[in-house]
């Protein structure tokens, strides 16, 4: 009778799993009649359609079911055009939905309703559209590591708050979405609901947190059939006018470009730029930089944001590169000086086509010009200036063949390439990229294979490869990874790479719970260990051992806390900038603890501490930021950050001279503060408000040589001044209007200033007051884009 028993019950835990794995399918319905989205569901064609309900907890509290005083009902219609989503979210209490108002793309403190899109079912990408209970409309790309919002489709929403809960209409072009030309239609179908005051997220078909992958366990939508979708062709023109200030004189400066996007198929897309214009993107965090290598910065630019995913593939591409600073400095003759020398160089035109076959193939291609750009010389006797060639004219290009399969696995080929006219340095980097799951998603091998070929006054070849093989399944989970790369491996052309020339091991073990306790929301502890040998010297340039757990409590305050310890002596062998120099980095142990209130409150808090020290006499840094937040109301917030690290007795890299490689000991501290403000007039008017203070400085008070054995000993010799005082203001204030879908004016004010000197000045006040008296750079100007149909068009004319 045991055996029986047991039997039985291995059976049904397995029938329990098999149910639960079970894929929902909901059938779409075929309509002629005209929808309007106005939030109603009033047209008599959604009676008939098929309802998707039964919703599943996803968090907290994984597989239960939704309760039925928030039941949720979604139809799905479509034509020739789109998909129309109506999704009916009862709701018990509905005076306490949460509605914040928030610009597109920002979550804020609101219900979400959204659906998840897979046109080709094969596990891989999601186009996922969310609209909150305010209105507000996000959309991205997400794949298993990734969810990229700066992606911003064209597509209608409206949202009804009610007696009963609140009502959301959609209207999903085909244009917004990638799928086969198949007659009959199978996609990947998911839909998810937030309840944003009891921190609860529920979906439609069970996404399992045992299993690592989420985009596999979608549902299915079924009944879409012999549609004819019309030509993607879309243009985008748009104007913008700037009005410049500076202790220099003023400026006015008009622009006018145009963007094109057009559908080659069902599957690939076109997107072409024409007289580029990025004048009202956000701007860059300047800092006080004095680590050996450039400061990598944020992309701003939409072109390079947008539906990049696959030139993402492999880490090859970075899009500062193009249109970033000149790439070689003038040589300069007797009683010669710059004169004016660009910051960057201006991009001429940009194109890239991107798309997917039916059989799970994706292509990229991604190709940009930018100008030849000079620097101006001047003779300081004579007054003769001349110029000379910074920035070639250079072509970049980017392809990528990306093949699907199994669901959830892929094999990746990307190239990069920069061509630079005439003499100057080209490039060519080469990529095989792999990521292989188990049917169940259990485990995953990856890796890959990185070629470089640079043709300069010196050509070099290097090559990259790693191997990844980890659990992404259970309460359990671990990771091993090896790495190595060579010494002349050089993607900088056209990607972004730090530390070359090494091999390493990594291996990482984890604990999660997967429902909640009668402690915690969520729990998660972490144990890593790496080491990295440097591939000429065999020495350790790096070796540490890391604690990380992470909580949030039944309260939804969140709670993070770090150890890192590296017990033994390694080696910098990029701070000396020199080739076969390295310097002595000793002992130490990091930490930091970090709190977050809960997010749904008016008034929300982040605090992270955090401190390291050193085996070296005196030698210790310790930091904290802090972020108060409050929301006045729906529309109105309010939030200030400061971010502050010192560095007593670091040791750094000053200079080199005949006596040799020169570092100092120097004390450095720097201070972030950050303002942000937001006012909704509407879900599509706001008043934005961005303001950033940063200052930063580094004292030099003894001076050292670095020997040949790492280590550094006192200099009595050296004298030169290299302390540095750095501060940096911005200023932004904006208004932007989206008139309709796609189209959008916007205003800004903007004032910045910066201040560069080697006189340290210690007093905050009088570092404010400098700044300001730097020449103080105002810029005012309005921009306009207009999102045209051509389908639309032609049936007007």
């Amino acid at each position: 009778m045991t055996k029986y028993c047991c039997f039985f019950s291995i059976l049904l835990a397995f029938s329990s799993h098999y149910a639960f794995s079970q894929k929902k399918i909901l059938l779409a319905k075929s309509t002629t009649e005209n929808i309007t989205i106005d939030g109603k569901i009033n047209e008599p064609v959604w009676e008939t359609a098929s309802v998707a309900s039964d919703f599943v907890m996803f968090e907290p509290d994984n597989g239960k079911p939704i309760s039925s005083d928030k039941k949720t009902e979604v139809r799905i219609l479509y034509d020739n055009n789109a998909i129309y989503i109506a999704a009916t979210l009862y709701d018990n209490e509905p005076d306490k939905i949460q509605k914040e108002i928030t610009n597109r793309d920002v979550f804020g403190v609101s219900d979400h309703f959204s659906v998840a899109i897979n046109g080709f079912n094969d596990g891989q990408q999601d186009f996922r559209f969310y609209v909150s209970a305010a209105g507000v409309q996000m959309d991205c790309l997400a794949t298993e590591d990734n969810e990229d919002f700066s992606w911003d489709a064209i597509w209608d929403s409206h949202v009804a708050l009610t007696s009963f809960g609140w009502v959301v209409e959609m209207k999903i072009p085909y244009a917004a979405l990638r799928f086969s030309n198949a007659k009959k239609q199978t996609w990947g179908l998911n839909c998810t609901r937030e309840i944003k005051r009891d921190v609860q997220t529920y979906t439609w078909n069970r996404v399992d947190t045992k299993i690592g992958a989420v985009i596999t366990q979608a549902g299915i939508l079924e009944g879409i059939e012999n549609i004819q979708p019309p030509t993607r062709l879309f243009f985008i023109p748009y104007t913008s006018s700037y009005y410049q200030q500076s202790d220099l004189g003023s400026e006015v400066t008009f622009k006018a470009g145009l963007d094109l996007k057009y559908g080659i198929n069902e599957s690939f897309t076109l997107d072409a730029i024409l007289v580029p214009d990025f004048g009202q993107t956000k701007f860059d965090n300047a800092i006080l930089n004095l680590e050996p290598f450039e400061q990598q910065l944020e992309e701003n630019r939409p072109f390079f944001t947008e539906g990049t995913d696959l030139f993402s593939k492999g880490n090859l591409f970075y899009s500062r590169r193009i249109g970033g600073a000149p790439t070689t400095d003038p040589d300069l003759g007797a009683n010669e000086e710059i004169t004016n020398y660009p910051s960057s160089v201006d991009l001429l035109n940009a194109v890239k086509v991107s798309g997917r076959t039916e059989k799970g193939l994706g292509i990229g291609f991604l190709n940009a010009v930018t100008e030849k750009t000079f620097a101006t010389i001047t003779n300081t006797q004579t007054g003769e200036t001349r110029k000379e060639v910074i920035a070639p004219l250079t072509n970049y290009n980017v392809l990528v063949f990306d093949q699907r399969f199994n669901q959830n696995s892929s094999v990746t080929f990307v190239n990069t390439n920069t061509t630079r006219n005439g003499g100057f340095r080209d490039a060519n980097v080469s990529a095989l990229v792999f990521d292989l799951n188990t049917k169940a998603n259990t485990y995953n091998l990856s890796g890959d294979f990185k070629y470089s070929a640079i043709n300069d006054i010196e050509s070099t070849n290097g090559f990259k490869t790693a191997l990844n093989f980890k659990k992404t399944s259970g309460r359990y989970r671990y990771l091993f990874s090896g790495k190595y790369i060579s010494k002349n491996y050089d993607v900088n052309d056209l990607g972004i790479i730090f530390y070359t020339n090494y091999h390493s091991g990594l291996a990482n073990a984890s604990y999660r719970i997967l429902n909640p306790n009668h402690v915690f929301n969520t729990f998660k502890v972490e144990q890593e260990l790496n080491v990295e040998v440097q591939n000429t010297f065999g020495k350790l340039q790096e070796a540490w051992y890391k604690t990380v757990i992470k909580a949030t409590t039944l309260n939804n305050d969140y709670f993070e806390f770090a150890l890192v310890m590296n017990p033994i002596e390694t080696y910098d062998f990029y701070e000396p900038r020199a080739a076969d120099r390295y310097v002595y980095i000793p002992k130490r142990v990091s930490s930091y603890f970090g709190f977050e209130l809960n997010r749904n409150n008016p008034f929300t808090f982040d605090l992270t501490l955090s401190a390291a020290k050193f085996e070296e006499q005196g030698r210790f840094n310790y930091g904290f930021y802090a972020s108060p937040k409050y929301r006045f109301n729906d529309k109105f917030s309010l939030a200030y950050a400061v971010d502050y690290l010192h560095k007593r007795n670091d040791r750094g890299w000053v200079d080199e001279d005949e006596t040799g490689i020169i570092f100092a000991e120097r004390n450095r501290e720097y201070i972030q503060n950050d303002f942000t403000g937001k006012y909704a007039l509407n879900n599509k008017m706001t008043l934005n408000l961005t303001a950033r203070y940063y200052w930063s400085y580094a004292n030099n008070h003894q001076f050292l040589t670095l020997q040949n054995d790492g280590h550094l000993v006192q200099n009595t010799v050296y004298d030169q001044n290299k302390n540095r005082n750095f501060n940096s203001w911005n200023f932004d204030l904006s208004y932007s209007w989206w008139f309709a879908p796609g189209s959008e004016i916007s205003f800004l004010y903007r004032n910045f200033a910066q201040e560069r000197t080697n006189q340290v000045e210690t007093n905050l006040g009088n570092n404010i007051n400098n700044v300001f008296k730097n020449n103080l750079t105002n810029i005012v100007s309005v921009s306009l884009r207009y999102f045209i149909d051509y389908n639309v068009v032609k049936n007007k004319f």
